[in-house]
């Protein structure tokens, strides 16, 4: 914060705490949105009800080429180039293709077979009261350094709508950028931080294999696909953990295996598919020549011919220390000391780490669990759901966090 904006605050008051009239708002918003979820790239519903919050604050937002997301600039004049780096807030706002299974929740999904199972209205809601509350202080002169709210669609579609949004200027004139992501493993008040990798590469991984089939009484003169298959799940794992450093937890996991209709007829094709997960970013650079070695020399070994589609995902997210720190001081600012819990790196994965890829900045694990709870409601189960005070805490979080960046 400059010194100018400091002469304006009451001494030792930090500004942007929400309001109890804003906290009301934003929860209906964000129970709105859990509501009415839309998967990746579908997000038009949610995208119209951002925009016209953010409009209705005096607000420019503007909504990406493909017609999900938007993008909106706090302290900023429309066309001007930033006299200092913007500080980025960024939210996903899809949700994902699975039943809301909670019951008794008078907020619950409405659209079958759809729900907000990874916290994304959260995050969404989190970005959209903070852009409130900035904009308010730069009203008042109380914010020195111009902010940029990202909301990107497609988190969940890989390699991920970070990419659309990236290619749509959302990090033009951006030197640092912050995330969220909900964790019902942390109490609602607290977050996980880390300095480094905080999750894991994701890539996913289809094989098709193929043979001459035939009569179970003769599988001398066929390729036994089903065996080929079973090696292939098996054996491919194994030996792509060998051929990686150990503590590059290069990991192959299936999700699929399927073949043949019949029980005495050998089957002409077989298809897996699975994940490829890494911790750690130059194995997973090299990780795609791997799996296919791998999966080739267990097929030959077999006399199966492999059709391999290797879809890159995203990277690891590897938190910027400096940027980590903000997260830290920020959090601490707020809520003291003890609001602060040191989080492991996850094999989840998040397209966050576009981002990244070419600016510094970080992502803290936003704790969601009601204290005292000990049923942990895992992402992506249709049972999720997050204690809504964390809401407050986010908007805080990245409110503390603008007026404190002194990139």
């Amino acid at each position: 914060m400059s010194r100018e904006s400091e002469a304006k605050l009451p001494e030792g008051v930090l500004p942007g705490v929400l309001s109890e009239s804003l906290h009301a708002e934003l929860v209906a918003f964000r129970r709105d949105l859990h509501m009415h979820p839309e998967l990746g790239n579908q997000e038009f519903r949610t995208t119209a009800a951002i925009k016209e919050r953010l409009e209705q604050a005096g607000l420019r937002p503007r909504v990406l080429a493909t017609g999900t997301g938007l993008i909106c600039d706090i302290g900023l004049p429309e066309g001007q180039r930033p006299a200092v780096p913007l500080l980025a807030l960024r939210a996903d706002i899809d949700a994902l293709p699975i039943p809301d299974t909670k019951a008794d929740c008078p907020y619950r999904s409405t659209v079958p077979d759809r729900a907000h199972a990874c916290g994304h209205d959260v995050h969404t809601t989190i970005v959209l009261g903070a852009g409130l509350v900035l904009a308010d202080l730069h009203a008042k002169g109380l914010l020195s350094r111009p902010v940029r709210l990202v909301f990107q669609p497609a988190e969940e579609v890989l390699p991920g709508g970070a990419l659309v949004a990236i290619g749509d200027g959302a990090l033009d004139g951006v030197g640092r950028i912050l995330a969220v992501h909900c964790d019902p493993k942390v109490e609602a008040g607290r977050i996980g931080l880390r300095h480094g990798p905080i999750t894991s590469a994701c890539d996913r991984l289809e094989v098709a294999l193929d043979g001459p089939g035939g009569h179970t009484a003769r599988p001398h003169l066929t390729t036994d696909l089903v065996t080929a298959a079973a090696r292939v799940a098996i054996d491919v794992p194994a030996l792509v953990a060998r051929r990686v450093d150990t503590r590059a937890g290069l990991a192959v996991t299936w999700g699929r295996i399927e073949s043949g209709h019949a029980p005495n007829v050998v089957p002409q094709h077989a298809e897996l598919s699975g994940t490829v997960r890494c911790l750690d970013l130059d194995a997973w650079r090299d990780a795609p020549d791997i799996v296919h070695a791998a999966i080739d020399e267990i097929a030959t070994l077999h006399r199966a011919k492999s059709e391999i589609n290797y879809v890159r995902g995203v990277p690891p997210v590897v938190n910027d220390r400096e940027s980590a720190e903000l997260l830290r001081r920020s959090m601490v600012a707020r809520c003291g000391m003890e609001s602060v819990e040191s989080t492991e790196q996850s094999l989840g994965g998040e397209d966050f780490s576009w981002y990244l890829e070419n600016v510094p900045g970080a992502m803290a694990r936003l704790g969601v669990r009601t204290p005292g709870d000990r049923m942990v409601r895992d992402l992506h189960q249709g049972d999720f759901d997050a204690d809504e005070h964390a809401i407050t805490v986010g908007v805080e979080l990245f409110t503390a966090a603008a007026l404190l960046d002194d990139m």
